[in-house]
C-alpha cells in the first residue's frame, strides 16, 4: 500500500508542477496552456486516489483540509477548461484565467504545507 501511495504522491506533485510551472513559463505573456489543464486533471485524479488509498490504509485524515483543497483543485480545473476553450476562440485572451489558476495552485501548496 505504501508503494501505491508514494507513486500517487509523486504524480500529484507532477500535476502541481504542471500547473505552477506552466503559469510561470508564460507569465510574461500570460495565457492558459495545455500544461495547466493536464496538471489540473492529474491533481484532481491523484488527490482523490490518495485520499482513498490513505483511508484504506487506516490513516487519520483531516477531511476539512482535503475538502478545501479539492474545491481549489476543481476551480483550477474549471479555469483551465474555460481558458483552453477561450484560447482556441481568441488567442491571448486568457491572462486573468491563467493568473487565477497559477495563484490558486500556489494557494493549494500553502494549504498543504501550513495547515
Amino acid at each position: 500500500m505504501t508503494l501505491a501511495i508514494d507513486i500517487f504522491l509523486i504524480l500529484h506533485f507532477i500535476g502541481l508542477a504542471g500547473i505552477i510551472g506552466s503559469w510561470l513559463a508564460v507569465i510574461r505573456e500570460p495565457r492558459v496552456v495545455a500544461g495547466m489543464l493536464h496538471g489540473a486533471i492529474l491533481q484532481v485524479v491523484t488527490g482523490l486516489a490518495l485520499v482513498g488509498l490513505n483511508e484504506a490504509d487506516g490513516a487519520d485524515l483531516n477531511h476539512m483540509k482535503i475538502g478545501i483543497k479539492l474545491v481549489v483543485a476543481v476551480v483550477i480545473l474549471v479555469l483551465a477548461i474555460l481558458g483552453m476553450k477561450r484560447e482556441r476562440q481568441k488567442p491571448g485572451s486568457t491572462a486573468a484565467l491563467a493568473h487565477a489558476a497559477g495563484a490558486l495552485g500556489v494557494l493549494n501548496v500553502v494549504i498543504a504545507v501550513l495547515w
